[in-house]
């Protein structure tokens, strides 16, 4: 996700469009482009709105967020080490245009070891746990509107 304000909101917003994913708690770093003043941070009052629970990593405390941690690791490695060595880029939009791109590869293509995807895409195991819970649903629920 994006760490400039307007598009980290955006992505995110945009993310409970498109899915029929229910997200119950966030976890963020406590970065001025997630936390403020309560119903008055854009990023809060879209969560407040959503009842969405805020959860914040502890400050200077790096493992207890091990996820975006090892993503970090990953994009560095896979994307920004590769990108800057095989390309010259001449503005930012052109290498986030790269990077978006690569992270639809990351998202759609490329299989991710560990116990919440074990060996398979992200989009695998998203398809696959809105399928469990349509499966699941009991007869005659209807979905939210």
């Amino acid at each position: 996700m994006h760490t400039r304000k307007p598009l980290s909101f955006r992505d995110f917003s945009r993310f409970g469009c498109q899915t029929k994913v229910k997200v119950d708690a966030i976890l963020t770093d406590n970065g001025k482009e997630y936390c403020g003043k309560e119903y008055h941070h854009p990023y809060e009052l879209y969560l407040a709105l959503n009842d969405i629970e805020h959860r914040r990593t502890q400050v200077r405390r790096p493992q207890t967020n091990g996820f975006v941690e090892r993503f970090n690791r990953t994009v560095l490695d896979e994307f920004f080490r590769v990108a800057f060595r095989e390309k010259f880029y001449e503005s930012v939009e052109a290498l986030q245009a790269d990077l978006d791109q690569w992270l639809i590869h990351y998202n759609t293509e490329r299989p991710h070891r560990g116990y919440r995807n074990m060996g398979k895409r992200p989009i695998e195991t998203i398809t696959e746990y809105l399928e469990k819970m349509e499966a699941d649903k009991p007869v005659g629920v209807q979905e939210e509107a």
